[in-house]
């Protein structure tokens, strides 16, 4: 099959865009983890045990699941680069709300958690070497259904 050069062109053109979207994602997904290893790193500081990170049911996701003072905290995080114009948290929407609580229902029901549950979000921007870390504590509550 014999190929014109605009066509080879405009598959050279898709190729290297495919390569910069990647690289983005990549970027984007490597500052997440990074914004959650240190809400982890965060969160262990102030007292609390680490129970669980990225624990899925089903297409549902819970960032971390923690424990302080017989207290169950479900923790979102929002990494998010310096030059964002809105606050993380802002990105946890009432449809983000409504997935974490049914994660965290799923979670509770399947290690048969007994004690007070608390939704929390943490959200971490870095500043030159530095990361900044908000942490919002009983930032929603669960919807009423």
């Amino acid at each position: 099959m014999l190929f014109s050069t605009k066509t080879l062109n405009l598959h050279k053109i898709l190729s290297i865009n495919h390569l910069k979207l990647f690289t983005q994602m990549s970027e984007h997904n490597e500052l997440g983890n990074e914004g959650e290893l240190r809400a982890q790193a965060y969160l262990r500081e102030k007292g609390y045990r680490i129970r669980h990170t990225n624990w899925r049911a089903g297409q549902l996701e819970l960032d971390i699941v923690a424990e302080k003072d017989d207290m169950l905290v479900v923790v979102e995080v929002k990494t998010r680069t310096s030059q964002a114009l809105y606050a993380p948290e802002v990105a946890v929407n009432n449809r983000k709300i409504k997935n974490i609580v049914n994660a965290a229902d799923e979670y509770i029901r399947r290690f048969g958690w007994q004690g007070e549950t608390r939704f929390d979000i943490i959200s971490v921007a870095p500043m030159g070497q530095e990361y900044i870390i908000d942490h919002i504590e009983d930032a929603f509550l669960p919807p009423m259904y």
